[in-house]
């Protein structure tokens, strides 16, 4: 109680005692100030204004200095709301989300390296700096939800004082750095010379360097921005870990009277069995290509987990011309399943969409590889077709206005390496691989994390996917110029990580499918276990090969790390940007 009475003192002080950044500070005199982003939502100013207060030129408090993404600017409104007391109902906070993430957005170049954050894809973070920098921001969260933000260096200082003031237990590492970088934190020594910088200010410095509130992108972006004309039918090419590839289409129409919102209709084909998902859903554009939907099927009472009929949340980046799209539809109480799409506007020219296989071994003759299509002409020959040098079309073995099978021979010397398909002017990226040699198996995810749960508390579930990879150019194995060659045939099986004496998790912890599907254990005290532990713990999940042999004759394997912990029993701000 104490602690929730200082946060609310705190705050009011903080706001009281702010000055609008276009006068700046004693302590931010150095700086040059930096010109704000004037609010004309009358909704912003009449919600926010008490608080935000406004200046000759339009400008609002922290607001006009502040940028970013969607789900930045609704965690930031739910803050208003629960702390402060803001008033607002559905419609106006949506409304507020939609001037907000649009005339203080960001751009689509600065979007797109931390969408993964918005897609809640588990991701290795490679783009922070230092250990400092580190443990200042992303013990807590994702790196990239400070980098979903644009602000100046005068916002960025009012943020750290946000933390101290919310989360007091943040002044330390600020201070000291604990807890800083994987290898479990760098020690106080590092900060013995008063003279060097702190986590803190090393955090400031690369933030306010890194993600200024004024770029050259943001400039441009606005001049160009333009409402989303999406309307019509989409082809669709996806594919979900498990399940392999999906094709079809989304048709896209209008919700009446808004130009930004729309309703969607969408059918996929499964490449690997034939069966359909349809999903009917609703969407909002942000910032003329930032597409935040939800979708959902017709769900059976007794649907698996990974069902796809399930209600999907849709998160997606439209190319400048609006002509294209990517990004992830996902699903789960931990969101952990999930379809990788793209988009690309349908047209009556001959389209390639997907293709029934991943690669092509070198020296082998008579390959049937089916490609799915739109607008297949009615004449097609083999020339027509293109996998690249090496790899010869001897013949069409079938086709129609949305599919054709050709059958390719692959010359013994023909060059490793991903490969486009291209029919006429229509090319496929990078959509097969040709190899030599399967020369190791990666399992995906390389390390992951499962949840148990009860009737009370849900379960966090984890598909894996066994990848072959040929050794790239340089002859080495797992570096970046590795060839990646698709999912394998592989038999599954969980073996014990031993981190105790006498482990014995692999029998405690779950069960893993035939399928690479792992299904966790149920929450709660076992006992059946020694002390009565709850079914936690780590193991290896193992994809051994069923073909592919190694040189000493041995069937190729991969492994992957896998912690099966507790539910998460408290669910923090959870982004609900989709419509």
């Amino acid at each position: 109680m104490k602690l929730l009475l200082a946060t609310f003192l705190v705050l009011p002080l903080l706001a009281q005692n702010q000055k609008p950044q276009a006068a700046p500070s004693a302590d931010s005199a150095k700086l040059a100030p930096v010109e704000g982003i004037p609010v004309t939502s009358q909704l912003v100013i009449s919600k926010c204004g008490g608080c935000h207060t406004k200046d000759e030129k339009g400008n609002m408090l922290r607001i006009s200095w502040e940028r970013a993404t969607p789900e930045g600017w609704e965690q930031a409104i739910k803050r208003m709301v629960r702390l402060r007391g803001v008033s607002l109902t559905p419609e106006e906070a949506r409304s507020i989300l939609k001037y907000l993430s649009t005339d203080h957005g960001l751009a689509p170049e600065e979007a797109k390296p931390v969408l993964y954050y918005a897609e809640h894809r588990i991701q290795d973070e490679t783009n922070i700096p230092s250990d400092a920098v580190h443990g200042a921001c992303a013990n807590c969260h994702a790196m990239a939800r400070g980098l979903s933000w644009r602000r100046t260096p005068q916002d960025w200082k009012l943020l750290a004082n946000l933390h101290i003031a919310l989360y007091p237990q943040a002044d330390e590492p600020f201070r000291l750095g604990l807890g800083a970088g994987a290898g479990g934190g760098e020690s106080n020594d590092h900060h013995a010379d008063a003279n060097a910088p702190s986590p803190l200010d090393e955090a400031m410095a690369f933030l306010s360097k890194t993600a200024p509130l004024e770029t050259p992108e943001w400039a441009a972006w606005k001049a160009k921005m333009r409402a989303p004309k999406l309307l019509g039918r989409w082809i669709v090419s996806a594919r979900l870990a498990g399940h392999g590839k999906f094709y079809g289409d989304m048709v896209v129409e209008a919700k009446p009277g808004v130009e930004d919102e729309f309703t969607t209709r969408v059918k996929l084909t499964s490449l690997k069995d034939g069966s359909t998902m349809t999903h009917t859903g609703r969407s909002v554009v942000y910032a003329g290509y930032a597409w935040r939907g939800r979708s959902k099927g017709t769900l059976a009472a007794n649907a698996a987990p990974d069902d796809l009929a399930r209600e999907m949340r849709e998160v997606m980046q439209f190319s400048p011309d609006q002509a294209s799209a990517e990004g992830r539809w996902f699903w789960g109480e931990y969101q952990e399943f999930g379809f990788d799409v793209k988009l690309q506007r349908s047209s009556a020219d001959p389209t390639l969409i997907t293709v029934d296989r991943s690669s092509l071994k070198t020296g082998t003759t008579g390959n049937r590889v089916r490609l799915i299509g739109e607008s297949l002409p009615a004449q097609v020959a083999a020339d027509d077709l293109d996998f690249g040098s090496g790899v010869k079309v001897k013949r069409i073995v079938s086709h129609s206005a949305t599919e054709m099978i050709a059958e390719v021979d692959v010359a013994s010397d023909a060059v490793s390496g991903k490969r486009d398909i291209a029919f006429r002017r229509s090319v496929l990226p990078s959509a097969i691989a040709v190899y030599d040699h399967l020369d190791y198996i990666k399992v995906t995810p390389e390390s992951s994390l499962a949840r148990l749960g009860s009737e009370t508390h849900p379960k966090g579930f984890q598909q894996f996917e066994a990848i072959g990879y040929q050794r790239g150019a340089d002859g080495k194995m797992h570096t970046a110029d590795d060839v990646e060659l698709g999912p394998i045939d592989v038999n599954w099986s969980v073996e014990e990580f031993y981190s105790t004496y006498g482990d014995d998790d692999k029998e405690f912890v779950g069960s893993l499918s035939s399928t690479g599907f792992f299904t966790p254990a149920s929450d709660g005290p076992n006992p059946q276990r020694k002390f009565s532990r709850n079914n936690y713990g780590d193991v290896w999940v193992v994809a051994t090969s069923k073909e592919e042999k190694d040189k000493e004759g041995r069937p190729l394997a991969g492994k992957s790390y896998l912690v099966v912990t507790v539910p998460a029993y408290i669910r923090w701000d959870q982004p609900e940007v989709g419509q």
